[in-house]
């Protein structure tokens, strides 16, 4: 017999946990391409903030990554 509860926790679990990488992956690769142009150079610029916040973005998506493979793999539940 189908736990359809159980099921549909793991399903909504599943789609959230997506969603919620991949934003912070395209998050952080649009704060990567944040740029603009310098008034005395001419050259384009990064803002600071903009490249703290794409690593950041990048590392939180790192984490839940590796977070969902540590729920996955039994052998690092010891």
């Amino acid at each position: 017999m189908i736990d359809w509860g159980a099921f549909l926790v793991v399903a909504v679990a599943s789609l959230v946990s997506t969603a919620v990488v991949v934003s912070l992956y395209s998050f952080g690769l649009r704060f990567r391409g944040l740029t603009h142009v310098d008034a005395k150079t001419g050259e384009q610029v990064r803002p600071a903030y903009a490249t703290v916040l794409s690593y950041a973005c990048f590392g939180l998506s790192a984490c839940a990554v590796l977070y969902g493979i540590y729920l996955i793999v039994p052998f690092f539940h010891r």
